[in-house]
């Protein structure tokens, strides 16, 4: 039973990274390819590190698995809201199919 659990996690765990890459390839915006490279690869690192907790068997590879899964959670979004406000500031505006720019909407009304 635990093979079949770590064969679906796998399967899963590597549909999220394959997004993740065709994410960056196909997104027109550094904000869109930054966001999926950060949600599905961050998905995907995780589920695939938590199938080698569950196939090691062992609890340090386990402990160590879990942390690095932690890890990809606390940094990957904090990491990805820093770099695309660093290129925002910067000058890079998001494509034209944006609707709403929200970082527009709050510097213009601190001008006010």
């Amino acid at each position: 039973m635990t093979s079949i659990i770590v064969g679906i996690a796998l399967v899963i765990g590597s549909l999220f990274a394959l997004s993740a890459a065709l994410g960056l390839l196909r997104f027109k915006d550094v904000y869109m390819r930054m966001h999926a490279a950060s949600k599905a690869g961050t998905l995907g690192s995780g589920l695939l590190l938590l199938a080698l907790a569950l196939h090691a068997g062992e609890m340090d590879v386990a402990t160590r698995a879990i942390a690095g899964v932690c890890f990809f959670l606390l940094t990957a979004p904090v990491s990805a809201h820093l770099l695309a406000r660093a290129a925002y500031i910067v000058g890079y505006k998001p494509c034209d199919m944006t609707v709403r720019d929200a970082l527009a909407d709050a510097q213009d009304g601190k001008k006010q």
